[in-house]
């Protein structure tokens, strides 16, 4: 039988989110007082700090909003790349040749496509 217990994973999570937890309370109390001592009254603290922690919010929600939709386009872009198979490459391949209207730019069924001036064929 062991004699001392162990301490999982998600137990030692929990108790360093709460540290985190204390440590920011502890903060915002501290940053409360300051603000008191410097002549705010104790309402205007409260609703200092809770402005600070609005915008704090506000500035991780629009960040992870905007990282969010990258990593969507991201994998939009990856489920594209991973199901295209190539088909339509072949069906609209262009080249530079000699065909029936001289040299040019010719499509995989003899169309030529640039824009040229059968009397300036030089032969």
């Amino acid at each position: 039988m062991k004699t001392a217990a162990q301490t999982t994973f998600a137990e030692r999570l929990g108790r360093a989110l709460g540290r985190a937890w204390r440590g920011c309370a502890r903060l915002d109390r501290q940053a409360q007082g300051w603000l008191r001592a410097q002549g705010l009254a104790p309402g205007a603290a409260r609703a200092a700090s809770l402005g600070v922690k609005l915008a704090v919010i506000g500035i991780l929600l629009y960040t992870a909003f905007w990282l969010a939709l990258l990593l969507a386009f991201a994998l939009a872009g990856a489920w594209l790349l991973r199901n295209d198979d190539g088909s339509y490459d072949e069906e609209e391949q262009t080249e530079w040749r000699h065909g029936p209207a001289g040299f040019g730019l010719y499509t995989s069924n003899d169309q030529r496509i640039d824009p040229h001036d059968p009397d300036d064929d030089q032969t």
